[in-house]
């Protein structure tokens, strides 16, 4: 499965690329990259990220998300690790915890979680606990 990857110039004038996940498509597993990643489909994996993740209106992700900045407008159910701003837009769903240095959540977003404003590059999520069943 092939996704778009789209040339655009920042302001600083050097050449970055995106990489988007459009609606309509489904990626099951990990899914890396050294540049940016804009989600508009679906998702059902960890998301790892060398520069900013987008998830749009119609983006939906269950699984970590780790870059720099993660900036979210649609549904997104697992841990985000931003190393520097989680920016959670009016009409998103996020269920899971946050780790970041800045946090800018709008009105009308939905979370449920817990946040955490320290240095992104420490955390480590919490181990699942074990539960034994006796007969």
């Amino acid at each position: 499965m092939e996704d778009s990857i789209l040339k655009t110039k920042p302001m600083n004038g050097t050449m970055e690329d995106i990489t988007i996940i459009s609606n309509g498509v489904k990626i099951e597993g990990k899914v890396s990259s050294t540049g940016s990643i804009r989600v508009d489909g679906i998702l059902e994996g960890d998301l790892n990220a060398g520069g900013n993740v987008t998830v749009g209106e119609q983006g939906d992700i269950k699984g970590e998300i780790v870059a720099d900045v993660v900036s979210i407008g649609g549904r997104v159910v697992g841990t985000i690790n931003a190393k520097e701003k989680t920016v959670l837009e009016s009409k998103c769903t996020l269920k899971g915890d946050i780790l970041t240095k800045v946090l800018v959540i709008e009105a009308g977003a939905k979370f449920d979680g817990k946040s955490s404003m320290g240095n992104a590059k420490e955390y480590t999520p919490p181990k699942p606990e074990t539960i034994t069943f006796q007969k």
